[in-house]
């Protein structure tokens, strides 16, 4: 019998041959190993020079003016599957679109690359971990499906890895697609919240950087880490 929160549609590892189970592994490892790469290259390489959050802005208001406001929404998901970092666009597309519609770009944009980077995973690293993962962290894999919504926001939560690399690591395991994202809905909506109610700080450390809004920022930030902190506090309670 499948443990109460294993997905029903799981692939199954069992009479498959070695040989594609280690095709499958060093896919995967090849994917997540590519993905941290962009993630680097993003953060302190040479594609931080693209991510000018001024120019990012005036080319989101207009694309959005053009195109329609779900141009933001795809182009935030796919920002977000190649690892641009999620704080970054949540705070561009807040300031560019406003509170409100800024704030729904940022959820379903990332609900839509949450999808697909942990379909991802699902794909190349469920059998993977099935096979090679032992029992005791398959065990541990069981115990998050079980969870499901609560251990993916709290997943959603703790920034200890990058959002694309938490999403397609969380797709090897036992949570379902549909409780992962409820539970990453549940985890972003806190933060970007918060994004939204200091959204003028924000644009000022945009338009003006010097020392005034770097406080402005770091204050927001503080605001912010402790409303997520507030918020994992209670999720620990229902758990």
């Amino acid at each position: 019998m499948p443990s109460p929160g294993s997905s029903n549609n799981r692939p199954s590892a069992v009479g498959k041959p070695v040989v594609v189970h280690r095709r499958r592994l060093i896919i995967f490892l090849l994917v997540l190993v590519g993905l941290l790469v962009l993630v680097a290259a993003w953060s302190w390489g040479p594609l931080k020079a693209l991510l000018d959050p001024e120019k990012l802005v005036a080319n989101l208001r207009e694309a959005g003016m053009r195109y329609g406001w779900y141009s933001a929404i795809a182009g935030f998901a796919v920002a977000s599957s190649v690892g641009v970092p999620l704080i970054f666009l949540t705070i561009v597309s807040i300031v560019a679109f406003g509170p409100i519609l800024g704030t729904v770009i940022t959820l379903t944009g990332g609900a839509f690359g949450a999808a697909f980077s942990f379909m991802l995973g699902q794909q190349l690293g469920s059998e993977v971990l099935e096979h090679y993962g032992g029992k005791r962290l398959n065990l541990i894999s069981e115990r998050l499906g079980q969870r499901g919504i609560l251990a993916a926001a709290a997943l959603r939560m703790v920034p200890i890895a990058p959002f694309a690399v938490i999403n397609m690591v969380a797709g090897t395991s036992h949570i379902r697609l549909r409780d992962y994202l409820l539970g990453s809905a549940l985890g972003m909506t806190p933060g970007t919240l918060l994004f939204a109610a200091f959204v003028d700080s924000l644009a000022v450390a945009l338009h003006q950087p010097g020392p005034t809004s770097t406080v402005l920022v770091i204050v927001t930030l503080i605001l912010i880490v402790l409303g997520i902190w507030l918020g994992r506090k209670w999720l620990a309670r229902l758990d």
